[in-house]
């Protein structure tokens, strides 16, 4: 008789969970900064994002970073840049 080999495609979910803290009620004197993946209009999004920040809501300065490419992780060392110069930081994508 002829064996079969069976392998089950659902993988283990690892990681660590983190509580993410609430978004400012005030954003006035706040450095905001954007973390881009490198898709397609990201930067463009973002620049628009943090002329409104600035304009409407007062925030002081926007600090824009760039990952190598959207399929690996950013480097810890830019982590860490953003931690210490941000109060906020958004990370996305756009095309």
């Amino acid at each position: 008789m002829t064996r079969i080999r069976v392998l089950s495609p659902v993988g283990e979910v690892t990681g660590e969970r983190v509580a993410v803290p609430p978004l400012p009620g005030a954003w006035q004197g706040l450095t905001v900064g954007f973390l881009d993946n490198t898709k397609s209009n990201f930067d463009r999004l973002t620049v628009g994002m943090g002329e409104l920040l600035r304009d409407r809501l007062g925030v002081a300065a926007v600090v824009h970073r760039r990952k190598a490419n959207a399929s690996t992780p950013a480097p810890p060392e830019l982590l860490a840049e953003l931690g210490k110069t941000c109060d906020v930081v958004f990370a996305g994508s756009a095309d």
